[in-house]
């Protein structure tokens, strides 16, 4: 094994002996790589991957959707951190004032085996307008795809006036509610608990979201609660706004850029580095279409170098990336690339995110800066040469109008799937005019490929041994060439399977 670049000796008609490949040769050839394939020994789960593969509209591997918790409560009961106890991380914002969390933000969990999804929402309140109007629908609308409701409570308050009107909303919903009485850190604490019997949702279940007190018992009656898949599927996998996260080191412009497209002061700008500490959403309209733009901490250095707020501010980013789509990376056109952008666009693709590359405040670069920037690029990004590039001015709004084409063709590669016919003549024309070398004596074989997921898009290769990074580099590279994929990331995972004993 080499970690060499593969060179393929001469050119070859690839491109041309497909093209006048029809449907049915496709299937035809497809067909017969499956039947070799048989005469290998596979595990159970390469059956599962292997059925349905004649169909083009193949389900991704990630069809499943786990049923969905809302947790609903007033403003300032203590939500978030509950949420933050549930899923085992500091993801969801915390702060020690009513109206932190806005949206409804869903985040993965898990409790015994059992994943689930937590819709974490805003404070529900009862005639408000405004924002706060907003605030309450969405919360109500997280209620409406729920499999269960935690409805949290603060144990040290009692019932309010809000939390009664909370009760109705839910009552009318007809969705399972298991009622959670928060803050309650001691035993001293659990006669507030009780009082809660009066909401009519039987047990009070006493926790502690900061402590963790209590939240095994809540999670053990929740998951009795929950079915074993989301009931409304179709709604939680409609499409929404498409969601973009604007990342780069600080001061990069991200903050100007989102209030240039949002045409208000949405984020605050500083000339300070490190303005923004946490992400800030923002529905935008663009060319009729709506964007939710999340705004996020700029990274500052690695994160396990990172202290403090900064710390924070990076595992905040990290998560906005995992709710975002497509990702623009903002540049600094007038400085030099440094090692911080080239490990935020890594971060980027760890996620398997779509990506944009964006090189701000271009209207500061002189001729001399581009031509040290073309060659910056080339030696420092050329491991994303794929994503679409864009020159735009976030103080003064030059050439935004060129982001919504970027941001299409990126989440249109990520979508992409390939029939499996035309990827497996694809791959067999490509082997035969460009094997891979010879490695001990012994020449891997490529028996099967399938597009396993889209999102980013995932490929399968069956194969009779390990195929050098470079040669996998390779087929990258050339499915790219021949498929598209501007703006996407690629994976190429191998099942490496002995022949059948006889």
């Amino acid at each position: 094994m080499t970690e060499e670049e593969y060179t393929p000796a001469g050119a070859d008609t690839v491109d041309q002996d497909l093209a006048q490949m029809t449907d049915e040769e496709h299937q035809a050839r497809t067909e017969a790589y499956l039947a070799g394939l048989q005469q290998y020994e596979l595990e159970e789960d390469d059956h599962e991957i292997l059925e349905g593969f004649e169909d083009d509209a193949q389900p991704d591997l990630h069809d499943f959707i786990p049923p969905v918790v809302a947790v609903v409560g007033r403003p300032n009961v203590g939500k978030s951190t509950l949420v933050n106890r549930i899923i085992g991380r500091r993801q969801a914002v915390v702060e020690d004032v009513p109206g932190v969390t806005r949206d409804r933000v869903f985040y993965e969990a898990e409790w015994n085996g059992q994943p689930f999804t937590v819709a974490d929402t805003g404070g529900w309140e009862y005639g408000v307008k405004g924002l706060a109007a907003k605030v309450a629908d969405q919360a109500e609308r997280a209620v409406e795809i729920a499999d269960a409701v935690l409805f949290v409570v603060d144990a040290t308050v009692g019932i309010t006036a809000t939390d009664e009107a909370i009760v109705a909303m839910l009552r009318r919903s007809n969705k399972p509610v298991v009622l959670v009485a928060n803050k309650v850190d001691g035993q001293s604490q659990e006669a507030d608990a009780a009082a809660l019997w009066g909401l009519g949702f039987g047990y009070p279940h006493p926790v502690s979201g900061l402590h963790g007190r209590g939240t095994a018992d809540l999670l053990d009656v929740l998951i009795d609660t929950l079915p074993d898949e989301a009931a409304n599927s179709e709604a939680l996998v409609a499409r929404g706004p498409r969601r973009v996260a604007l990342v780069g080191r600080p001061n990069v412009g991200k903050s100007s850029l989102l209030n240039s497209l949002a045409g208000n002061a949405r984020a605050v700008v500083d000339d300070t580095a490190g303005t923004t500490r946490d992400p800030v959403d923002e529905l935008v309209e663009l060319d009729g279409k709506v964007w939710e733009f999340v705004d996020t901490a700029g990274i500052r250095r690695r994160q396990h170098m990172a202290s403090g707020s900064d710390y924070y501010a990076s595992l905040r980013t990290r998560a906005a990336l995992e709710r975002a789509e497509v990702a623009v990376v903002l540049l600094e056109a007038s400085q030099r690339l440094s090692e911080q952008d080239v490990r935020i666009i890594q971060m980027v693709l760890e996620a398997g995110r779509a990506l944009v590359l964006a090189f701000n405040k271009w209207d500061l670069v002189d001729d001399d800066r581009r031509h040290d920037l073309e060659r910056e690029i080339d030696l420092d990004l050329q491991h994303v040469a794929w994503a679409p590039r864009i020159n735009i001015s976030a103080k003064t709004g030059w050439h935004k109008n060129r982001l919504v084409p970027a941001l299409e063709t990126s989440l249109a590669s990520w979508e992409t799937r390939i029939p499996t016919g035309k990827l497996n003549s694809f791959i067999g024309e490509l082997v035969a005019a460009h094997p891979h070398p010879v490695r001990g004596g012994k020449q891997p074989r490529i028996l099967f490929a399938t597009q396993s997921s889209t999102r980013p898009p995932k490929f399968i290769l069956f194969t009779t041994g390990f195929l050098d990074p470079g040669y996998r580099r390779f087929i990258i590279n050339r499915l790219r060439q021949y498929f598209g994929f501007e703006g996407s990331p690629i994976e190429i995972t191998m099942r490496v399977r002995e022949r059948r004993r006889r």
